[in-house]
């Protein structure tokens, strides 16, 4: 059985966001959120939230074992970019993304 919970449209870069995803990969639930806990990045508050939503699913709509779980598989995704302007010398301007990231986690027992 597997059970999965996404959060979209973050406000974080993927590539950020996926420094923190590594270290959970294949960990099992608890273990995952002790280390998303201490973890010092943004992005750690936020697996942590959608960890806790697939947690939350697995335990409400599947009736699985929370003791038994562990990450299959967390990935994220690129969002939409919002375009930003930034004054430049000579009237001119310059471009700025700013990223977005969807998440994913599946968890899966074990």
């Amino acid at each position: 059985m597997e059970v999965r919970a996404v959060s979209k449209y973050l406000r974080i870069s993927p590539h950020k966001a996926r420094l923190v995803a590594n270290l959970v990969r294949g960990k099992k639930v608890g273990e995952a959120l002790t280390i998303l806990k201490y973890t010092p990045k943004k992005s750690g508050r936020l697996i942590n939230k959608t960890l806790r939503s697939a947690v939350a699913n697995a335990e409400n709509t599947q009736t699985m074992d929370i003791d038994n779980l562990f990450v299959k598989s967390i990935y994220i995704d690129e969002g939409p970019r919002l375009k930003r302007f930034r004054p430049r010398a000579m009237g001119r301007a310059t471009r700025i993304l700013k990223g977005s990231s969807h998440i994913t986690v599946v968890l899966s027992e074990k």
